[in-house]
């Protein structure tokens, strides 16, 4: 602001000295016209006529000759040559404007005009002349007013805008003391958000929106280590019990044995539950990212099935593969095979009948399905089956860390799918993987 106002101040400043200059340069011009008309008639009362033509009490005339001798004056300047030397040769070769040291008979500085003039008596020097001393009063009031006034400016100016940004800033600040107090611990306190519909408005519902997202981020943390710690609960306890059996006396050979196995069984639910938390953990810090090789669905399906197999046979069920045409694509193999692994898992464990594997290419995309025809998912179920730790109340009894189907739902967004499940017209439950189809190199 105050750039702004001295360079403002100084532009007026020199418009107006420029306005006065102007003003007195047209005066001088038209005096010194009417001197010249009258030295050049010749007339022999020059010297009185010159005061009817001189102007204000600050102006003056003379008639010099070309050797600097004063033919007629005004009082002002009597017994004074006003131009001497150079300045004398240059007014007799054309127009001159000059300015002169002040003296005692005028105020300030003098400007002159001088024009020569042919006459009956030959060449003579017609100079015209006023005092600055006007001038430079106005000046120096004007500039006085220009100093008073800027600075007077500038302070109301200052004041006006620590005010407009204290007003502007003080929802900042009432968010900045909201936001110091915003804790985890205590969940949905959010920022006040001004109604001004602005840059600062939109930043506070921004942040708002943000921390919607870390208090949803917290709660499924939360939840998930609350259901972590359920699962691993139980096998441990199995194990610690099993182990604790296994150490009384006199247990025969066969017990000993059969709590070996027990605890060797709930070890690998351990080891299970350690890789399905390893995986979500990884997707959740975006580091599940796919190692994409060319993958044959025909020959990820028969591998799928064939590692199931027995499991199926022993349950009295059978595992099938759909004939479907060739289908290859970039994606991670060892990835697709554990989703599909668990589908096919849960498909066993929850579904009946016979469970079948298939792939089906549309719209630019791979689905991978495994169907049943069991009684399929609750309506209720159907929406929260991919939720981590997620089990219909039936499914509790049948084991199972609700870690599958999520599993899967993680694999599928690592490769920029998703993955759905559905209720199939004619019965049964259909768990779907989709992929988008890219290309192998």
């Amino acid at each position: 602001m105050a750039i702004v106002l001295g360079v403002t101040g100084l532009v007026v400043y020199r418009l107006f000295r420029s306005d006065l200059d102007n003003t007195i340069a047209t005066a001088l011009g038209s005096r010194s016209d009417e001197v010249a008309a009258l030295v050049r008639r010749g007339d022999q009362r020059v010297r009185s006529s010159l005061r009817q033509v001189s102007g204000e009490e600050d102006d003056f005339a003379q008639v010099l000759s070309l050797g600097g001798t004063s033919l007629a004056d005004t009082p002002q300047v009597r017994g004074r040559v006003m131009l001497q030397g150079a300045l004398l040769r240059r007014a007799a070769r054309g127009p001159l404007v000059a300015d002169h040291p002040p003296i005692a008979e005028l105020d300030g500085a003098l400007r002159m005009r001088a024009v020569s003039v042919d006459t009956p008596r030959g060449r003579e020097i017609v100079v015209v002349g006023t005092s600055l001393g006007e001038r430079d009063g106005e000046l120096h009031r004007l500039a006085a007013l220009l100093a008073g006034g800027g600075g007077l400016a500038l302070i109301l100016a200052s004041l006006a805008g620590y005010g407009v940004a204290a007003g502007a800033l003080r929802p900042v600040e009432a968010m900045r003391r909201r936001a110091a107090a915003v804790s985890p611990a205590e969940s949905g306190r959010r920022l006040p958000v001004p109604r001004s519909e602005d840059e600062i408005a939109r930043l506070g519902s921004t942040l708002n929106e943000m921390l919607d997202r870390l208090e949803a981020g917290f709660a499924r943390e939360r939840a998930f280590a609350a259901e972590a710690s359920h699962e691993l609960r139980t096998p441990l306890g199995i194990l610690k019990a099993e182990l604790e059996l296994a150490l009384r006396r006199g247990r025969s050979a066969e017990e000993l044995r059969a709590a070996l196995e027990s605890a060797a069984e709930e070890t690998d639910r351990l080891v299970q539950l350690a890789e399905d938390l390893l995986v979500i953990a990884r997707f959740d810090e975006g580091r599940l990212v796919p190692r994409r090789v060319e993958v044959n669905i025909a020959d990820l399906l028969g591998a799928v099935a064939g590692r199931f197999g027995s499991l199926a046979r022993d349950a009295g069920r059978s595992l099938k593969v759909a004939p479907g045409e060739p289908i290859r694509l970039a994606a991670d193999r060892l990835h697709l095979e554990q989703a599909l692994g668990n589908m096919v898992d849960n498909a066993l464990r929850h579904g009946r009948g016979d469970v079948r594997l298939r792939a089906v290419a549309r719209n630019g995309a791979v689905e991978l399905h495994v169907d049943d025809d069991g009684p399929g998912f609750d309506p209720a179920f159907v929406d929260h089956a991919f939720e981590r730790f997620a089990r219909a109340d039936g499914a509790r009894s049948v084991g199972g860390s609700g870690l599958g189907l999520s599993i899967v739902a993680a694999i599928a967004a690592s490769h920029g799918g998703r993955a759905r499940a559905a209720n199939r017209p004619e019965g049964g439950a259909d768990v779907c993987l989709e992929l988008p189809r890219v290309s192998p190199a």
